[in-house]
């Protein structure tokens, strides 16, 4: 039996559509994220929260232990790796996901710690980082992209295919980008 062109066509567009479908998706929600990162970090949640912590005046009483009890009373959870003094008024206490900056006279203070925003951070991280094999890999999901989208234009046929219907719309889509790049 003879496979003709369409059959092809059709298989292509078929099978790289259901094997990449994962990746659209990933790209697709990657892309948007990263589009916006001016309103808002796609990849980290900020969390900021004013403190109060009792402090002794003397600056050599304060070490590791005592400034892990004044993060965990202030209710922060966080663990603590080192301390810095900015300033003669300011103590800046270091955590493995953020910091504290507290005014050493009045014990005011603010904390502001880092978190993975769930997914968006794991398909971020792909988009930005091709490393090692994932290049190769989204090296073939992208000719794979360009065969789906070749494939595509040529399996509606009539008046919803390439010669009519197609046409005009791929040439709408095509003038789109060209529009942004002119304003640009």
């Amino acid at each position: 039996m003879r496979r003709g062109f369409r059959y092809w066509l059709l298989t292509i567009h078929r099978d790289c559509g259901y094997f990449f479908a994962g990746m659209v998706i990933v790209f697709a929600l990657s892309g948007v994220a990263l589009n916006h990162r001016d309103d808002w970090n796609p990849s980290f949640m900020v969390e900021r929260r004013e403190i109060q912590a009792d402090l002794p005046q003397d600056r050599s009483e304060l070490d590791r232990e005592l400034l892990q009890a004044v993060l965990a009373e202030a209710g922060i959870d966080d663990r603590y790796r080192t301390h810095d003094f900015p300033s003669a008024a300011k103590l800046k206490v270091f955590t493995e996901a953020g910091s504290a900056l507290i005014n050493l006279r009045t014990g005011e203070g603010e904390y502001e710690a880092l978190r993975r925003r769930p997914v968006f951070y794991q398909v971020n991280f792909l988009h930005l980082n091709p490393r090692g094999w994932w290049k190769y890999y989204s090296d073939l999901f992208s000719l794979a992209l360009i065969a789906v989208t070749l494939s595509g234009l040529f399996l509606a046929r009539g008046r919803f295919g390439f010669r009519w219907r197609g046409a005009i719309l791929g040439l709408l889509g095509l003038v789109a980008p060209l529009v942004f790049l002119g304003m640009g």
